[in-house]
């Protein structure tokens, strides 16, 4: 299959202390660029040991100072992370090696990379294509398990394969366009070869449409997702919250309009990132400040992934009442959870979406269980990493409904004139392009490679 290629990338000899920073057993400095075997020749005193084989040797500064034992590697041009002559050093991870590591590398001609640059560097010399870079990054990132798998996929060319499948396709779909095109009175060229390819493009679009309906999925294992809890005053929301997170993160009072700003928990449920909030209490109010609060929850509840509503279940258990507030904020596959459920058994109440009512005690704990293992469960069904890789990222997104517009555009221009459809198929060629980092995209680049670590 045919792939993307890159422009070499030159900038110098670069060096990093590759583990984390601080006293360790064994610190890494990592070198890349034209000098590295030199450097590692030098500071060695010795010839370059066999490439990809670990060897112990003395370290010098450039006056023949030892610095340290430890072990060298080589890795010579193209084989390796960056695409160019590579070395690493691993050292005792003591702070005066550290330092003295690192001024013997200035010494000897290196400069200290800067965050990403490595990586970066494997991008523009064909290492790796921009995604991957991605899922790279990602896989640094993770905190959770569905994090690590989906960042894994993606650094291993999963996403790749899907947008170099779609390439090819266009590619067959432009050859026929282009065809009968550029020779219409050739004996040898059917007759309707451009409309022969709009069933390819057709299919082609509902797959890149079935990608982007996976989006948010990728977009949210990656950043985490937001559950907002919204009800009344007194409705026991700041105690559900402190019985969620096993502590007492928010203050809890008798006093209506306690919590008036938003607070914000950070928990892992089934495997992901939650930001979980604690709104202030939904009412009327002549309390500037708390009008303001209560405008930011609704906004919050608003925008969040999921909304658990609490409220008095057993006051409601005991008169009839209309739906509690922030009901109306209420989406499908949300949460009404009927709090206080050890002083009456919790009254289910009409509502107009199909969101789950479960009784709790947030004094108790009754429920609990039950609420936690039905929102895994929810959380697992919507947000669990794909088998395959997907999108999982703005950029994403947007190059491939820019893709997916083009050709449903070159598909239904066929019957009218061929040569627009090829222009479209063209501009969709430019918008994977552009996924794939093939086009000049820098502050893009820039914004990607900086989030890297120093070292990577």
């Amino acid at each position: 299959m045919a792939s993307f290629t890159h422009e070499p990338h030159s900038g110098g000899t670069i060096f990093s202390l590759s583990s984390a920073p601080g006293r360790a057993g064994v610190a890494v400095f990592r070198l890349s660029g034209p000098k590295a075997g030199e450097i590692l020749r030098k500071i060695s005193s010795r010839a370059l040991p066999r490439p990809r084989y670990a060897s112990l040797a003395a370290l010098r500064t450039l006056s023949g100072e030892v610095i340290d034992e430890g072990l060298t590697l080589w890795m010579p041009a193209p084989a390796s992370f960056t695409g160019e002559d590579c070395a690493e050093l691993q050292v005792h991870g003591s702070l005066a090696v550290i330092e003295a590591m690192a001024a013997a590398l200035l010494e000897y001609g290196a400069r200290q990379s800067e965050a990403g640059e490595f990586t970066r560097r494997a991008f523009e010399n064909g290492r790796m294509e921009l995604t991957e870079a991605e899922g790279l990054a990602d896989l640094i990132d993770a905190e959770t398990q569905a994090q690590r798998i989906q960042a894994i996929r993606q650094m291993q060319g999963g996403l790749k394969e899907i947008y170099e499948d779609w390439r090819e396709r266009i590619l067959d779909a432009l050859a026929q366009i282009e065809g009968e095109i550029d020779f219409p009175d050739e004996g040898d060229i059917p007759q309707g070869l451009s409309h022969k390819a709009h069933a390819p493009l057709t299919a082609l679009a509902r797959d890149m449409n079935a990608a982007l309906e996976t989006a948010e999925r990728g977009e949210r294992i990656r950043a985490g997702l937001d559950i907002a809890i919204i009800g009344p005053p007194n409705a026991g929301k700041s105690s559900f919250i402190n019985r969620l997170a096993g502590r007492d993160a928010v203050i809890v009072t008798d006093q209506a309009g306690t919590t008036r700003d938003i607070v914000d928990i950070n928990l892992v449920i089934a495997g992901l990132p939650v930001r979980l909030s604690d709104t202030a209490g939904l009412r009327e109010s002549a309390d500037v400040i708390e009008s303001e609060g209560i405008r930011r929850a609704r906004a919050r509840a608003k925008d969040a992934d999921i909304r658990l509503v609490i409220h008095d279940g057993a006051q409601t258990a005991q008169i009839d009442s209309t739906l509690p507030e922030g009901s109306a904020l209420l989406q499908d596959g949300d949460y009404l959870l009927h709090n206080k459920s050890d002083l009456a058994a919790p009254k289910t109440l009409p509502l107009p979406v199909q969101a789950k009512q479960l009784g709790v005690s947030a004094l108790t704990g009754e429920g609990f269980d039950a609420f936690l293992s039905q929102l895994e469960a929810d959380v697992t069904a919507r947000y669990s990493p794909a088998r395959v890789a997907g999108l999982t990222r703005v950029r994403h997104r947007d190059c491939v409904m820019r893709a997916q517009n083009a050709v449903e555009r070159a598909a239904s221009s066929l019957g009218i004139a061929p040569e627009l459809a090829g222009d479209d198929l063209r501009a969709a060629l430019l918008a994977l392009r552009e996924l794939a980092g093939q086009t000049d995209i820098e502050a893009v680049f820039d914004r990607i490679f900086s989030r890297f670590c120093v070292g990577k």
